[in-house]
């Protein structure tokens, strides 16, 4: 367990999840325990999206790989590099076609283990200021590798009628519980707010979308992601890769707040 706090912020991390964000003693972020998710935050790497129906095989340049839904990276322990009072810092790493448990089996999933013909080192960066939450995503790999990363934090609500405002336009929890398990979509979108008794305002740099998920009324989860998985058939998610580079490519999200 570690404890970022600065001002009224204080942040609250459990091995890499984001357990707790309290801002003038309000909390943003939904408690394990709660209805809703056995979660309170995870990132989707190197895939988005189920892949039941495709055999939990997905095509990459190199091999086929078996991913469960929203890939691996989850399947895996954080290590604590670097910490500070108002900054911590954690990392996976990972060795190519390294088998990996499925949690998933065998309730969920046919596969007792996954794996990714590639390489990684994926690094997470909490860094906490007076107002806002900075979280920072690290992708290392050799040059061409593919991947989607999506984040998947979860919020509490504290009223019943929460409002998403995202371009302009207003979503309800309705709308959002009317899509079910497929997510709500954003498109094109870098900036989202949730207006609740508190006001959160999400900024990102890197991703392309959103995704919008529920099932109950007391928490919602607002997801940057680079590709919404849903837009294909599940043999086809290679569709959405994006591909690294020469030098580790970087995502970041803002949380900031705001009283009503």
């Amino acid at each position: 367990m570690h404890t970022l706090k600065l001002g009224e912020s204080v942040v609250t991390i459990d091995a890499g999840e984001l357990i707790g964000y309290q801002v003038d003693g309000h909390e943003y972020i939904h408690q394990k325990g709660s209805p809703g998710w056995r979660s309170s935050d995870t990132e989707m790497f190197p895939i988005i999206g189920p892949t039941a129906d495709a055999e939990f095989k997905v095509q990459t340049p190199k091999d086929s790989a078996v991913q469960d839904q929203h890939g691996l990276l989850r399947e895996m322990d954080y290590k604590l590099i670097d910490a500070s009072e108002t900054k911590s810092v954690f990392q996976k790493k990972y060795i190519a076609n390294t088998r990996i448990r499925n949690s998933k089996y065998p309730a969920k999933s046919t596969k007792e283990y996954v794996f990714w013909p590639y390489d990684f080192t994926f690094t997470k960066a909490f860094l906490v200021h007076e107002k806002s939450l900075e979280v920072i995503f690290t992708v290392e790999a050799s040059r061409d590798a593919p991947f989607m990363l999506g984040y998947h934090p979860a919020f509490k609500l504290h009223t019943k009628n929460p409002m998403v405002i995202a371009k302009k336009n207003t979503i309800s929890i309705e709308d959002i519980l009317a899509v079910g398990s497929r997510a709500y979509e954003v498109a094109d979108c870098q900036e989202i707010t949730l207006k609740d008794t508190h006001e959160l305002h999400i900024q990102t740099e890197g991703f392309k979308h959103f995704m919008l998920w529920t099932e109950v009324s007391n928490m919602l989860c607002i997801e940057p992601i680079t590709f919404y998985p849903y837009s294909v058939a599940q043999d086809a998610l290679h569709e959405g890769f994006q591909y690294t580079q020469a030098t580790p490519v970087e995502f970041k999200v803002r949380l900031t707040t705001k009283s009503n």
